[in-house]
This record gives C-alpha cells, sequence and structure tokens, in this order.
C-alpha cells in the first residue's frame, strides 16, 4: 500500500482560503450582473417604472437571489448611483481643479463651463455603453423633485459649487443671484443633453442628433458663456 506524504501546512491553507476567494468572486460577478440590469431598466422606464421582478427577469434569476443581494429597490437603485456618480463627480473635480491651477489669476467663463461640460460629456464619447444609461438616469433624476433631488444632491453638490466658484471668480462683478440662475439654465441644458430624447432628431429632419455628443462639446461651453455673461451684464445694468 502506497501512503501519501502528509500536505505541508501552507498548501492546505492556500486552498481554504482559495475557496472564501471564489464564492466572493462569484457574488460580486453576481450582483455586478444585477447592477447591470438594474441600471439599463431604471434608464429606460425610469426608477417608479421598474420592479425587482423587473431586474429579476432581465437577469434571467429568481427574485429570491435580488432579495439575497439587496434590501428592496432604493437599494438597488443607490448601488447604481453609488458605482458611478462618485467617479463622474471626481472626474469633473479635477479637471476644474487643473484647469484653476493652470489658469491662474486668468480664469475665464468659457474656461470654466469647458472644464465642468468636457469631462462629463467626454465619458458620454469616449465609452457610452459603460456611461450611457447612467447619463440618463442622472438626466431623469436632475428633473425630479424628492427622491432624485436628493441623490443630486449626494452626489453632485461639491461640482456644482466648484464650478460656482469659478463662475465668481470669472466674473467678480456680477452678483450671486444672477450666477445661480445661469447656473440653473446650465444645469437644464445638460439634463436635456444626458436625456437622448432624440427630439433633436426629428425637428431637424436627421440634420443634428442627440446622440452627437462630439457637437455638443463643440457648441455648448460656448453657448453657454455667452449667456452667463448676458444676464450678468443685464443684472449690472439694472442696479
Amino acid at each position: 500500500m502506497t501512503i501519501e506524504p502528509a500536505k505541508p501546512d501552507a498548501e492546505r491553507a492556500s486552498k481554504r482560503s482559495r475557496a472564501p476567494n471564489h464564492k466572493a468572486r462569484v457574488r460580486e460577478a453576481s450582483i455586478e450582473r444585477i447592477l447591470d440590469a438594474a441600471e439599463q431598466l431604471f434608464a429606460e422606464f425610469g426608477y417608479h417604472g421598474v420592479t425587482l421582478k423587473d431586474v429579476a427577469a432581465r437577469v434571467g434569476v429568481s427574485s429570491t437571489l435580488i432579495h439575497y443581494h439587496f434590501s428592496g429597490k432604493e437599494s438597488i437603485y443607490e448601488a447604481v448611483w453609488a458605482r458611478k456618480a462618485p467617479l463622474s463627480a471626481r472626474n469633473r473635480l479635477e479637471a476644474m481643479r487643473r484647469y484653476a491651477e493652470d489658469a491662474g489669476d486668468d480664469i475665464t467663463v468659457e474656461g470654466a463651463l469647458h472644464a465642468w461640460i468636457d469631462a462629463d460629456l467626454d465619458v458620454q464619447i469616449e465609452d457610452v455603453e459603460q456611461w450611457r444609461a447612467f447619463g440618463m438616469i442622472s438626466a431623469q433624476a436632475n428633473s425630479a423633485g424628492g427622491w432624485g433631488a436628493t441623490k443630486m444632491t449626494k452626489y453632485f453638490n461639491p461640482v456644482v459649487l466648484a464650478l460656482l466658484d469659478l463662475l465668481k471668480k470669472a466674473m467678480p462683478d456680477c452678483d450671486d443671484e444672477t450666477i445661480f440662475w445661469g447656473y440653473h439654465f446650465l444645469s437644464g441644458a445638460m439634463t436635456h443633453n444626458m436625456a437622448r430624447t432624440g427630439r433633436l432628431d426629428d425637428l431637424s429632419h436627421g440634420l443634428c442628433s442627440s446622440d452627437d455628443f462630439v457637437s455638443i462639446k463643440r457648441h455648448m461651453a460656448t453657448f453657454m458663456a455667452a449667456g452667463f455673461k448676458a444676464i450678468c451684464e443685464a443684472s449690472r445694468a439694472g442696479r
């Protein structure tokens, strides 16, 4: 009879450690599939138009598995936001930081707007499959009070305040109230961009497309800068 030598303690420990790691990877992959499906559904139908059963059906699993990983629809929705929103916020904050550092005392309205706008448009251009759905979700949230405003406040207020700080430096003679109104109009336009409604395609008979983020990037900062300057000039004249 052949007796196998005892396995070293290190080898046994390695096998034991691989099992939990494998389980963790399987769990992580399962959660990612659920969040990918949920993100697409929320983009298509909105927060109130999606149920946990819809998510389960899209993934091809039972509702029990969804409940195993998430406590409810809000839990899934929050997880969808937590995957993408912090990265979007960091991208724009970093773009504005670099711009402010490079511009020094020569901050301009156009430069500030390019830093804030282009960082978000670039990911829609360069990695549309990863960002299209979340852009649509954020557009829905930015157009809604309550649940939508809560998400925008939680994830994007620091980004907005950083932009407003740059704009105040670019237009030191403009009052805060007017700058806030300018941001309100800017935010509305950005929301409409992210919504990708296709209305522009219909109205222009195909001449323009709401999916053409390259053209949006080319025009938007210049257009919005002119608006900011115009309302600030009108405000000063009316004082």
